[in-house]
């Protein structure tokens, strides 16, 4: 949410959405991705085979706490293209919560410095278990130093 200034960064970010997608779909999505750095880590050519053969990009990004300063741990964004955005809007979502009031609420909460309640609006967040072949192949730049 706080990516998008809480829903009033700019036009095109005005709404927030929480889109549920299942477990196994969530998975599929990983197990058929590249990292965003592959191009640094492979040759040339073999980089730009894995980018062709996989619909899915995974890049690791610092989280950010309420006052957008680091924290100890990334957060995972993932992108779609080709059949995996076919997959997505044909049959991954099993719900769509438009969630902009809420963020909203977080905001408002932050500017008046009140973290306790900004924080309490918060989902609740934890590490997601990964079987062991999609951690490995998604987990790689994670663990680097940046």
């Amino acid at each position: 949410m706080y990516r998008s200034g809480w829903a009033s960064k700019d036009s095109g970010q005005h709404r927030v959405l929480a889109i549920d997608i299942t477990r196994t779909c969530f998975e599929w999505a990983l197990r058929h991705s590249c990292l965003s750095d592959t191009a640094a880590r492979l040759g040339k050519d073999e980089a730009r085979r894995l980018m062709n053969a996989s619909p899915v990009r995974v890049q690791w990004d610092p989280e950010r706490d309420l006052h957008f300063d680091p924290l100890d741990h990334r957060s995972i964004q993932i992108g779609l293209s080709g059949n995996a955005v076919d997959h997505y809007l044909d049959d991954w979502i099993t719900k769509i919560t438009d969630v902009t009031g809420l963020a909203h609420e977080i905001s408002a909460a932050v500017q008046r410095q009140d973290l306790d309640a900004a924080q309490s609006l918060l989902p609740p967040e934890r590490p997601y278990p990964l079987p062991s072949d999609v951690a490995a192949q998604v987990e790689a730049d994670q663990r680097e130093d940046r």
